[in-house]
């Protein structure tokens, strides 16, 4: 393999991004990564590695998208995680996790987590 090629693959979005590009979801589905996300920062995500990694790159697509129940603060807080780890980030994604658990039901959240995980065996 040419070192060009290498840098094209590495370059390639994740398959999970190309997806999420492709489909449209509901505001309350956006809300619902963007929850996902908060739980994957907060360590309070049981997906695996590999569904983790899916769902962040579904989020990077989504999240200019509009929900109903999450405002933009929350994805200001993800921002700045990804880009610190002090406790004060720590501290505040957490906050918002808990927020996004008290806005959505667990019936929705378990159901949109299905729905992706299904959704993984298209990519």
């Amino acid at each position: 393999m040419l070192v060009e090629d290498a840098i094209v693959a590495y370059d390639a979005p994740h398959p999970a991004a190309v997806w999420a590009d492709t489909i449209t979801l509901d505001p309350l589905q956006v809300d619902c990564v963007t929850a996902l996300m908060l739980s994957i920062l907060d360590n309070q995500c049981e997906m695996g590695l590999e569904e983790q990694i899916a769902v962040m790159a579904v989020y990077s697509v989504v999240k200019h998208r509009n929900g109903i129940a999450l405002e933009k603060d929350v994805h200001q807080a993800i921002e700045r995680a990804q880009l610190l780890s002090d406790q004060q980030t720590t501290d505040e994604i957490h906050q918002h996790r808990l927020q996004a658990e008290r806005v959505i039901p667990k019936q929705i959240r378990c159901h949109f987590k299905r729905f992706l995980h299904d959704s993984y065996y298209g990519f």
